[in-house]
């Protein structure tokens, strides 16, 4: 499974440590926000708003630098838009990665 990591945001940042700081502050805060709405939408189960949810984290994967995990998320999005939970597993193996990662920047 891919490690998330700050590639895409020293590339985005150029070298500026208050932008990076900035965008930094910016996952640990939404980040927990989403995966709580997304967890939350899921409990109902309201699949289309969790398809939501996704979309927008789709986001925070590729921004930590999950490539391949992007696209299964995007993949996941269309199965929740379809009423189908197929990928769910992978995506919130994912979606923890995320979390433990970002816990500890």
């Amino acid at each position: 499974m891919e490690q998330p990591n700050l590639n895409y945001i020293n590339d985005l940042s150029g070298g500026n440590e208050e932008f990076k700081t900035k965008i930094i502050g910016i996952l640990k805060r939404e980040l927990p926000v989403e995966i709580g709405t997304y967890q939350e939408q899921m409990a109902l189960p309201d699949y289309t708003q969790a398809a939501q949810a996704v979309h927008k984290l789709k986001h925070k994967v590729s921004i930590l630098g999950l490539e391949k995990s992007y696209y299964l998320a995007s993949d996941y999005e269309d199965n929740l838009n379809n009423n189908s939970v197929a990928l769910k597993d992978d995506f919130e193996l994912i979606l923890k990665a995320m979390e433990e990662f970002v816990s500890q920047l």
